[in-house]
């Protein structure tokens, strides 16, 4: 099974040029999947439903959580289809198996004053306070998710027309940045990046002190930071800043549609959290609607 296992996250990466995070999660999930079969001794190419089914119980009995669970299911399901479309295998056993159900629960969110709070302790009077400023604004401003805003390049910021192009695998969207964020932005680009920067080939739009791009890690650890700062007792991680973002348009009268491409939902259901929709220029919708715009 390692061999196809391989193959098959060769061709996700390859054909179908899942994210490094996607690819990571798919062979976390399946390995532990030949892990289980192997301590069962299971042939992977003989099992049957019941055997998923199983498989999901064990998960369960171990403590995994109802979304760690669907997420696994998928994944096999995914490896299944590959081996199914290959020929390595007749019949999928995961076919007719029905994913344990995820409960929703509303998204934390920070409040309008718990946000200005945030977005005021960086100090734009060295490179560090500027660049975090900027960042911090920027990911309020977007509600970009974390790997899309530390993969951005200087170029795909357009000062000119107020937005940024982001590119998630073969799609791209282009997000409004609101005028608070933009002069931030502009003012980190033009006087601390240029000092931050030690190679002039680095394409990065927020770098470390290093010079280099940001990491993950790095921006969850200054999002940590400046909430300590600010003495909120909230739980606050960069995805609570963009579920304020899309809270918060809502609330100032903006529709679920443009929130939803605006985030970079393919599924209008994964929008619906923030509730009810009617439609309008995106553009417009966001200068309207979004606090600091």
């Amino acid at each position: 099974m390692e061999k196809q296992i391989k193959k098959f996250l060769e061709f996700l990466e390859t054909e179908k040029k899942v994210s490094q995070n996607t690819l990571q999660s798919y062979e976390r999930d399946i390995l532990q999947f030949n892990k289980y079969l192997d301590n069962e001794r299971l042939n992977y190419t003989k099992i049957n439903q019941d055997d998923i089914k199983e498989y999901l119980k064990h998960l369960q009995n171990i403590g995994k959580k109802t979304s760690s669970i669907s997420r696994s299911l998928a994944s096999i399901r995914s490896f299944y289809q590959y081996e199914t479309r290959t020929k390595k295998i007749k019949i999928n056993p995961t076919e007719s198996v029905q994913a344990p159900k995820v409960e929703k629960h509303a998204p934390s969110i920070l409040s309008s004053q718990e946000v200005e709070l945030l977005l005021e302790q960086p100090k734009d009077v060295d490179l560090k306070g500027t660049r975090d400023k900027a960042m911090l604004e920027f990911a309020y401003a977007t509600g970009m998710r974390v790997t899309e805003i530390i993969s951005l390049n200087v170029e795909d910021v357009n000062f000119e027309a107020s937005n940024v192009v982001c590119k998630t695998n073969l799609k791209q969207r282009v997000i409004p940045i609101g005028s608070l964020s933009l002069k931030a932005l502009k003012e980190y680009v033009d006087e601390a990046r240029p000092i931050l920067v030690k190679d002039e080939d680095e394409k990065a739009l927020f770098v470390n002190i290093n010079g280099r791009r940001l990491t993950r890690q790095g921006f969850w650890k200054i999002v940590k930071y400046y909430k300590e700062q600010a003495h909120i007792t909230k739980e606050i991680t960069p995805h609570v800043l963009r579920h304020s973002f899309a809270t918060h348009l809502l609330q100032n009268g903006a529709d679920l549609k443009s929130i939803q491409t605006m985030l970079g939902h393919s599924d209008i259901s994964s929008t619906q959290v923030y509730m009810q929709f009617q439609d309008d220029s995106i553009k417009n919708i966001y200068r309207k609607a979004h606090p600091r715009a």
